[in-house]
């Protein structure tokens, strides 16, 4: 196995234990960058960027003991002594949902940023979740009983309700009004396949075949049972001559328990299979 197909395994093995159990709670930090690891062509040192982060959570942890608790302290550490801030002049740019990258560049994507707020309030003890806000990356600190959402995007501003309904409406039209499900908590593992998502979806656009179906098996390692990326699987590797990966993805996806899995995606994966196997025949 050549060492660049090694270092890619091993980064996956990495990832899946991260990712292992329910992925309710999971460690974001160590599988932002182990997702790094694996987008990087060079092994990564990533002490100093463990450091950096620890740095950041002792300086509010810090405001912590000598003010008392407040969300605000978040943005005070990482917006403003950090300098971290959304990314909205190169969005587009991979290294926008790359950890290690957003680290060195104090920008990102607001799921990128969101990992770094989230761990920071979590080691303060914070309850600290991710939204599904439509279209723009949220997440919620609890602190004492009481609950505030927060920006990371723009400087980690503590969000109103009628900031929300504005933010909302810049994204789904000026008739989009608040729904309480906006407000559920996603788990981490949507919050790391969101991330890397991203870049899938940017690769996909400039029709980089090949670096996307190598975001999916990252995307694969955070989530494996999860149908519609089999399949998206499944139809890549076919795109790109690569029958006998093809063919696992779908037996893969029709492994699954029949109650877990869209019955039409099911049914489509496995005319597809077929297709596939009398291809190599």
């Amino acid at each position: 196995m050549a060492d660049s197909e090694h270092h890619n395994q091993q980064g996956l093995s990495r990832l899946r234990d991260l990712c292992a159990g329910d992925g309710d709670r999971l460690d974001l930090l160590e599988a932002g960058f182990a997702l790094s690891t694996l987008h990087a062509a060079e092994s990564l040192d990533l002490v100093p960027f463990r450091q950096h982060v620890a740095s950041m959570a002792d300086a509010v942890a810090d405001l912590v003991r000598r003010r008392g608790p407040a969300p605000e302290m978040l943005a005070e550490v990482i917006a403003r002594a950090y300098a971290y801030r959304g990314d909205s002049e190169t969005y587009d740019d991979l290294q926008n949902a790359d950890l290690v990258r957003v680290i060195e560049r104090r920008k990102g994507l607001p799921v990128a940023l969101s990992i770094l707020y989230l761990h920071v309030a979590r080691a303060q003890a914070w309850q600290a979740e991710g939204l599904a806000f439509p279209g723009h990356f949220l997440i919620r600190i609890g602190i004492d009983g009481a609950r505030h959402v927060i920006d990371p995007f723009h400087e980690g501003s503590v969000r109103d309700a009628a900031e929300l309904r504005s933010l909302l409406q810049q994204v789904l039209g000026p008739d989009a009004e608040l729904q309480p499900s906006h407000f559920d908590p996603v788990s981490d593992r949507d919050v790391l396949l969101r991330l890397e998502n991203n870049v899938r979806l940017r690769l996909a656009k400039r029709e980089d075949w090949a670096q996307a179906a190598r975001s999916l098996d990252r995307m694969l390692a955070i989530a494996p049972d999860r149908a519609d990326l089999l399949f998206e699987a499944g139809q890549l590797n076919a795109r790109l001559d690569k029958r006998r990966a093809a063919i696992a993805a779908y037996e893969r996806l029709l492994g699954l328990g029949e109650g877990t899995s869209d019955p039409e995606l099911r049914r489509r994966a496995a005319i597809l299979l077929q297709e596939l196997r009398r291809g190599l025949n």
